[in-house]
């Protein structure tokens, strides 16, 4: 009996960036409020790129931009939108 092995399929590392405290109470807000950014691969570009889907109330948009390292920055930007948008003190 021989076994078939399956080719390894494509993989990207996701970038890595550190939130600070405040940074955190912004996204945890926004989550709270069902407000979720997150980042996909951009399999159609051999480069490292990424897009970002922003849920809203489980509506999912996709940014039509694609992102390479600075992907984490533009997701926190998405975030501090939404929370200047919504929260009303």
């Amino acid at each position: 009996m021989a076994f078939f092995r399956r080719p390894k399929l494509p993989t990207k590392k996701a970038p890595i960036r550190p939130w600070s405290p405040e940074e955190m109470k912004v996204v945890g807000w926004c989550m709270n409020k069902k407000i979720h950014v997150s980042i996909t691969p951009d399999w159609k570009h051999e480069y490292n790129l990424w897009q970002i889907d922003i849920t809203i109330n489980n509506n999912t948009h996709v940014d039509p931009n694609r992102y390479d390292e600075d992907v984490l920055d533009k997701v926190y930007e998405y975030y501090k939108y939404y929370y200047d948008k919504h929260n009303k003190q």
